[in-house]
């Protein structure tokens, strides 16, 4: 596993696009902090650039360094969840422009599979996580089932967990500043 985090990390260096594993689905990923990174994720997926992508973050810590305020329930719905669950947050900072939606919101979840919190530890910075798989089309229930379009699309495949099938997508929840929450995905 440490040959793949570092390889992933050299292609995530570069502004390359990674092919990977994640705790949902098997995910498109690049550097969210790299504009013209996440510009090849939208192109690659054929994805208007208004619908915004997750981005993964290592820990607590580095939640809190790219969202401004972290209001109190979002810890409680960390703290409960019992699956992989993505929180949009309002006024992100230190994120790509493109990856922010026009009502300067991101969406942020928390990894919780090994693999992922490792390469993101070791980048040091969050990147993106969107299914793989071209805007319209279903999400690949396993990595046999990605298509030839996103593998030839992306500038490295982690060869982990190949054989695995995916569990469901990410439950999606909206929390505003003001208190708001809105279940977006179950």
């Amino acid at each position: 596993m440490i040959d793949e985090i570092n390889n992933t990390v050299e292609i995530l260096k570069k502004g390359g696009l990674i092919l990977y594993p994640t705790d949902t689905v098997w995910g498109i990923g690049c550097d969210a902090t790299n504009e013209e990174a996440v510009n090849k994720v939208y192109e690659l997926k054929r994805r208007n650039d208004t619908k915004a992508l997750i981005c993964l973050v290592a820990n607590d810590f580095m939640l809190e360094k790219h969202i401004t305020n972290v209001p109190e329930v979002a810890w409680d719905i960390i703290d409960i969840a019992d699956k992989p669950t993505t929180i949009i947050f309002d006024n992100p900072k230190g994120i790509a422009k493109n990856l922010i939606a026009t009502d300067n919101t991101l969406a942020i979840r928390i990894a919780s599979d090994k693999f992922c919190q490792y390469l993101i530890n070791k980048f040091k910075r969050p990147i993106v996580s969107t299914s793989a798989n071209v805007s319209g089309f279903p999400t690949p229930k396993s990595f046999s089932e990605i298509s030839d379009d996103i593998l030839k699309g992306v500038d490295y495949v982690v060869n982990l967990n190949r054989d695995k099938k995916n569990g469901a997508p990410s439950s999606i929840i909206k929390l505003a500043n003001d208190g708001t929450v809105k279940i977006i995905r179950k």
